[in-house]
């Protein structure tokens, strides 16, 4: 926080001079026995003059003319050297030149000459006290009580000096010492509020906040005007959770004092600490308001701009969040935590070059920052920099070791790696930490697809222990009131955060294009991250078809099944099971009578709430052994309809043609070229003289990650000289025209590819892939089988046979 909130401790040094304008009242004229003046010899002239006199200075006295009035006294006491009012007036006309010395003298005069002056002695220990002699002064204010029991300036004097020698002690660290010093003020002087604010501060300082609340509001109750007392209950109510009593303080000591900058400053604090709790409740727009409301307090109070960096970002209003992050950042240099919110919206919005730039800013901030580490571990991750990544998320780690979703990011950069082992070892470990991390659970069923070869039913299970767990999560909708009218359209939605450039998205294409409107209404539930001419050529298609199309993305999955409710849908498709951004939690409310899954993930989802799965008797043969919570629907030819890009450009001649000998090439991401897979490829390169290899997948930026890969071919017995491995290629031309580098397609297994199947045959490319158990596998057999000529591979007629494909040009 910007401000200390702490009482301020009064150390009583308020100017001590309880008769306005500073001044004592002092004795009257003295009279003799009988209460008669002496009549005799001149002298009742005399004293005539000596009172007039008297009056003359105290009038001067009472309107600040001091030069004027000493002069008078001093001329009083040339006639009557032993004029006790006279010696007073005079000490208060020196003490009020800040002439200490000769006022002390003249007052100590009139003590000698009336030892029980109460006026003077009170007037001496006020020059202790403004001497620093706390002790001394307190000694002369005594005597002037015990003078005169009465003498209310005496009394309001002590109490001044007891409170301040208490906070002497207390200072000292004498601090019941410094107690016991406010009580006996207040006895003196029960009215004295300082003493009270001050013994409210004692008992902050020792925690006892009840006690020290008592003192204060009885602070303010003898001085309504305490300022300092109402910001010191505000900081007790605010430390103790009590925001809004905290806020009520604040606003009397700021009725009080307007310009009070503390309290200033501790109302924002207050304000900015009840919009994260209203926000946090649920009203984001509330804490908004409070954050703003803070920032009137404080203009430049970089709290509440952060969180109104965080709320505006939660809000999906990015433009608003970058604001408010960086002007935070401009008033706190070392708000690290703006840095590293900015690097993610940079991150999300593709624009990894300044999300680095704000990550590493962090990192100069705090070295040990492990979210920044871990941000930039995952952005190093995206961008194929493995050891990079690797560096930064086990940094990350050190900084933090119960960092779960540092443990997640670890297993993601060991999936994009190809070490699927290591992989699923990290998100168990994340798992270990917090059982209920969403990513780390899905991102471990994903992860497992890699390596399954269906041999057990331990994939199924993991899936279904999965789906019910997360099943507790949510609550059911057991009944819908969708209209009964059999003649009328039904309503199907379709639920993805793919809908933009993305695999997904060139097999959703065409069944959004070509749904039958007269029988079905389309509405779609995009999650999109980041719209882009794909996004928003789907939504004009599904629109000109008369349906619907809302953007989702940042609404709670809780909220989306109210949606699609409130929409009647009658059967809700989601489009990617366990995979980035999903809406499983959408599906486990069940907020439409039927429900599917489709495309976008190559296994059950686990979900109890979704009652089919969408596949194809090549995929999912009939007897097929493997499990799934779902029942399948099998379409009668492929589950998957192709839309190739547009920018796809003009497919190649066969390089062979030219070059003489045989290129072999995979762009399938690196998870997938298994150990097993490399063995294979190794012995058709092996078997086919001069032919060569050449991959494509991101982490080949790295070069331990080729290194790795190249010695792994080496050791099955093919030269590295005889493999390229090309690293990602951004433009979606420019990666389709690579097709252009290889003469035949080799697939991976357990897990085949699909898009980059579609890609190579489109290409002119010819495809090999290998049958096997389970739906991951044999995604490339229902593809091939319904494309070009099947060549089966000689002497196999068993499950695991190589298919080999003619390209279908321009299909």
């Amino acid at each position: 926080m910007a401000f200390m909130e702490k009482g301020n401790i009064v150390n009583s040094s308020e100017k001590q001079s309880p008769c306005e304008n500073g001044f004592m009242k002092v004795s009257g004229i003295c009279t003799e026995s009988g209460g008669s003046p002496t009549k005799c010899n001149g002298s009742l002239e005399k004293e005539v003059e000596v009172k007039g006199g008297l009056s003359y200075a105290n009038i001067l006295r009472t309107r600040n003319k001091f030069v004027e009035a000493l002069g008078i006294y001093e001329g009083i006491l040339e006639k009557e050297k032993e004029n006790v009012e006279a010696f007073i007036g005079k000490g208060i006309c020196l003490q009020m030149q800040n002439l200490g010395r000769l006022a002390f003298e003249s007052f100590s005069e009139a003590i000698r000459l009336d030892p029980q002056n109460a006026c003077a002695l009170t007037h001496c220990g006020i020059l202790y006290k403004d001497d620093g002699r706390l002790v001394d002064a307190a000694e002369s204010y005594q005597k002037a009580l015990r003078a005169d029991p009465s003498y209310k300036p005496a009394a309001e004097c002590l109490a001044i000096v007891l409170t301040d020698i208490g906070t002497s002690l207390k200072l000292a660290g004498n601090t019941q010492e410094g107690i016991q010093k406010y009580y006996e003020a207040l006895k003196i002087d029960p009215h004295y509020a300082p003493a009270y604010y001050n013994l409210g501060v004692v008992y902050s300082e020792m925690m006892q906040y009840d006690t020290a609340l008592t003192c204060y509001e009885k602070a303010a109750l003898e001085r309504p005007m305490y300022a300092e007392a109402y910001c010191n209950m505000g900081v007790i109510y605010k430390n103790r959770g009590d925001l809004e009593s905290a806020i009520t303080c604040y606003e009397r000591c700021l009725t009080v004092s307007p310009n009070f900058e503390i309290a200033k400053n501790n109302m924002a604090i207050a304000l900015t600490d009840l919009g994260t709790k209203v926000k946090l409740e649920g009203d984001i727009e509330q804490g908004v308001a409070y954050y703003k409301k803070a920032l009137y307090y404080n203009w430049h109070y970089a709290d509440a701009m952060y969180n109104l960096g965080v709320a505006y970002g939660e809000m999906l209003k990015f433009d608003m969040a970058i604001v408010f992050y960086e002007l935070a950042f401009h008033f706190n240099s070392q708000c690290a935590e703006a840095c590293n919110n900015l690097g993610v919206i940079y991150k999300d919005r593709e624009n990894l070059d300044k999300a680095v730039e704000c990550y590493q800013m962090a990192l100069s901030i705090k070295p040990s920052f492990s979210q920044s580490l871990n941000n930039l571990g995952v952005v190093f991750t995206v961008q194929g920099k493995m050891d990079a990544a690797a560096s930064m998320i086990e940094k990350a780690i050190i900084a933090n070791p119960t960092y779960a979703e540092a443990y997640n990011n670890l297993g993601v950069l060991y999936r994009d790696a190809g070490e699927i082992s290591r992989s699923i070892e990290a998100y168990e470990q994340c798992l270990k930490i917090d059982p209920d991390s969403r990513n780390a659970g899905q991102n471990r069923l994903l992860a497992m697809n890699y390596i399954n070869e269906g041999d057990d039913d331990k994939l199924y299970e993991a899936h279904r222990d999965w789906g019910q767990r997360f099943m507790r999560l949510y609550s059911q909708y057991t009944s819908w009131d969708n209209p009964k009218d059999p003649e009328r359209p039904l309503v199907v939605g379709y639920v993805s955060p793919d809908f933009f450039t993305h695999s997904v998205s060139y097999f959703i294409e065409a069944p959004l294009a070509h749904h039958d409107s007269m029988s079905f209404k389309v509405i779609i539930y995009s999650a999109v991250v980041k719209a882009d001419a794909k996004t928003l050529r789907f939504r004009e298609k599904v629109i000109k078809k008369g349906g619907m199309w809302r953007d989702i993305y940042g609404i709670d999955e809780k909220k989306v099944a109210q949606m699609v409710r409130e929409d009647k849908v009658d059967i809700f498709v989601e489009l990617t099971g366990h995979t980035a951004n999903n809406k499983l939690g959408t599906m486990a409310c069940r907020p439409a009578p039927l429900q599917v899954t489709w495309i976008g993930y190559p296994n059950t989802t686990g979900l109890p709430t979704i009652d089919y799965r969408i596949t194809d008797a090549f995929a999912d043969p009939p007897d097929t052994r493997q499990k799934h919570v779902e029942e399948l629907v099998r379409l009668p030819d492929s589950f998957l309809c192709y839309t190739p890009s547009s920018e796809a450009g003009s497919v190649s001649a066969a390089p062979a043609l030219n070059n003489g000998f045989v290129t072999f090439g995979s762009f399938n991401n690196l998870a997938k070229i298994t150990p097993k897979v490399l063995q294979v490829w190794a012995k058709i390169l092996c078997a086919v003289p001069n032919s060569r290899l050449v991959v494509k997948c991101k982490p080949f930026c790295c070069d331990s990650i080729r290194h790795k890969f190249l010695s792994t071919l080496e050791q099955l017995g093919v030269e590295p000289v005889r493999v390229d491995l090309l690293p990602l290629i951004l433009l979606n031309h420019d990666h389709l025209q690579a097709y252009a580098l290889m003469d035949v397609s080799l697939d991976t297994f357990p897990y085949a590819g699909t898009t980059t199947t579609c890609e190579s045959l489109f290409m002119g490319v010819p495809c090999v892939t290998m049958a096997g158990n389970v739906h991951a596998h044999n995604v490339g057999v229902s593809l091939l089988s319904k494309v070009g000529t099947l060549l089966y591979k000689e002497g196999d007629k068993d499950s695991n046979m190589l298919l080999l494909a003619k390209p279908a040009i321009g299909c």
